[in-house]
């Protein structure tokens, strides 16, 4: 069995260096191409410099900058701290924007290997990973809501008919204009979770005063959300509001 393993991990080896492709780009820096696929399954793309008795390793900022391309942007205190606790488990530095490690020629091949990790790592959390994800959004929504000066209470905690407790994430309060409205962020707008939403507003609803109003913004940065989910909200006095088309409730909210 041994000599089976050490088989494999010899062939494993042999296909890294295979698929692996080096360029040079400057006098100075060398493009390494790994096999490793980013979420686009493009090769991730790491570059080496050598430095009097040691090397740089970066991947020249790729990694934040497709992910600020794709809408996620890490500039708050929360996400600079995800970054960070996430960079320092790998051994990673952030320069600029860009992911980068130094190394001795003893090192090369695990510091290289950290680097990759962790650009790997960090589209993951910020990207892949749901409820990291459903964090962020939440985060966005909020702000939006400061942004606009739009005043609210959050996470506001209702009993509803069934005895049960249900925590809605914004409240704002009543205005000479408009009625209370109730703000609630959905992350994956699927089925089960605008389901989860009805049934958390008509088991609050009638404890509420009677004009009040519930809305919900839906992240639909990934994906289109099916009509008959939006009709399904509208059918329960529910304002579905797509993330996209935020702007559009602005006015009703801030006043």
């Amino acid at each position: 069995m041994i000599n089976e393993i050490e088989l494999l991990l010899d062939q494993y080896v042999e296909w890294l260096k295979d698929k692996t492709n080096l360029r040079q780009v400057t006098d100075d820096w060398v493009e390494i191409t790994t096999p490793y696929l980013d979420r686009h399954n493009d090769y991730l793309q790491i570059y080496a410099k050598r430095t009097g008795e040691g090397y740089i390793l970066t991947d020249d900022g790729y990694v934040l900058r497709d992910l600020k391309l794709c809408g996620c942007n890490l500039r708050s205190k929360h996400r600079q701290d995800l970054l960070r606790v996430t960079l320092n488990g790998f051994g990673v530095d952030l320069s600029s924007e860009a992911l980068e490690v130094k190394t001795s020629s003893d090192s090369f091949a695990l510091r290289k290997h950290n680097l990759l990790q962790a650009m790997l790592a960090v589209n993951d959390l910020f990207y892949l990973a749901e409820p990291m994800v459903a964090s962020i959004f939440l985060e966005d929504v909020t702000s939006w809501l400061d942004l606009h000066e739009i005043r609210y209470t959050p996470r506001v905690k209702f009993a509803g008919k069934t005895g049960y407790d249900h925590v809605f994430h914004f409240v704002i309060p009543k205005s000479r204009v408009y009625p209370e409205r109730i703000v609630q962020a959905i992350n994956v707008p699927k089925k089960s979770s605008i389901q989860n939403l009805i049934l958390q507003w008509l088991d609050t609803r009638d404890a509420r005063p009677p004009d009040s109003q519930m809305f919900a913004f839906l992240n639909d940065a990934e994906t289109t959300i099916a009509g008959r989910l939006l009709d399904a909200l509208r059918n329960y006095d529910v304002r579905p509001v797509p993330w996209g088309e935020r702007e559009t409730v602005k006015a009703q909210l801030a006043a």
